[in-house]
C-alpha cells in the first residue's frame, strides 16, 4: 500500500506556492461525504492540548504542530514551503481562543520531516516536552492529534475539523518519514492521521516522541522520530 504524505493534493494544487513538490503531497482519494463529527477519520475529541498549535499558511488552515518552548513551533517540514506562517496556540478551537502568533524563520532539517518556526513574539503557556531516546516502545499505544480531515474526502480541506482531536493507534516498529528520515510506525488503533494532521505530535506518557509526516489514512501512519533528532533541536530552539 502506497504511503503518501498527510497534505492533501488538491491543496497542494490551489495552493502550489505551499508545497515543496507534487510528490510531497497526497494522492487522491475518491470522495466520501463528510459528517463533521468523527475527528482524525475515528478517534475522538481532546479534552486537553495545551501544547497544539494550528498551523496556517497564508491565512488557510493546513497543518498542525506544538509550542516546544517561548518562540519555537515544532512541525513537518513539508508543511513550511512557501507562504506567510502564522499559528494559533493553546486553544483546542482553530478559529478562536489562545494566542495567535506569525512566524519569522523556518528551520529545517536536511534529511528528515522536520521544521522549527521562529516567533514573533514569546508565547507563555505549556509547551510539549519531548521524549527521550528509548521512551516509545513497540506495541506501545500512544496518542496522535491534530485538526485534520474527519473522513476520506476530497478536497480534504473541506472536512477538516474545527476543533482538536486525537486517536490511540499503536507502534509497530520504526520506519522512515517523507524524506527518508527516521519515524516511528504505527498502525490504525480507534482512528487514523489523515490530511491536516501533518506535523502534528505522538504523545506516549505525556512526552512527544514523533511529528506527524504520512498516512495511507487506512491503517498505517509514520511520525518522524523526534527522539532521534533531539541534538538538533536543542541546537536551534534550546530545549
Amino acid at each position: 500500500m502506497r504511503i503518501t504524505r498527510i497534505l492533501p493534493a488538491l491543496l497542494a494544487a490551489l495552493l502550489a506556492a505551499l508545497t515543496l513538490s507534487t510528490s510531497a503531497t497526497a494522492s487522491d482519494r475518491s470522495p466520501t461525504a463528510a459528517d463533521g463529527k468523527n475527528p482524525i477519520i475515528g478517534g475522538g475529541y481532546a479534552q486537553s492540548g495545551p501544547w497544539a498549535a494550528r498551523l496556517f499558511s497564508a491565512g488557510r488552515q493546513t497543518c498542525s504542530a506544538t509550542i516546544i518552548a517561548p518562540t519555537w513551533i515544532l512541525t513537518a517540514k513539508h508543511c513550511v514551503s512557501g507562504g506567510q506562517l502564522s499559528f494559533r496556540i493553546g486553544s483546542l478551537d482553530q478559529t478562536s481562543g489562545g494566542t495567535t502568533a506569525n512566524g519569522t524563520q523556518v528551520q529545517s532539517h536536511p534529511t528528515a520531516d522536520l521544521s522549527l518556526v521562529r516567533l514573533d513574539r514569546s508565547v507563555s503557556g505549556t509547551y510539549a516536552t519531548l521524549g527521550q531516546p528509548g521512551s516509545v516502545q513497540v506495541g506501545q499505544s500512544v496518542q496522535v492529534y491534530g485538526w485534520g480531515a474527519t473522513s476520506q474526502c476530497s478536497p480534504e480541506i473541506n472536512c477538516q475539523s474545527r476543533l482538536l482531536k486525537y486517536a490511540n493507534v499503536t507502534v509497530t516498529g520504526g520506519c522512515s518519514d517523507a524524506y527518508g528520515g527516521n519515524a516511528i510506525c504505527a498502525r490504525r488503533g480507534d482512528g487514523i492521521t489523515a490530511g491536516g494532521d501533518s506535523g502534528g505530535p505522538m504523545m506516549a506518557n505525556g512526552a512527544q516522541v514523533g511529528v506527524a509526516s504520512t498516512s495511507d489514512r487506512q491503517t498505517t501512519t509514520a511520525y518522524t522520530n523526534v527522539t532521534r533528532y533531539r541534538s538538533w533541536i536543542q541546537s536551534i530552539a534550546g530545549v
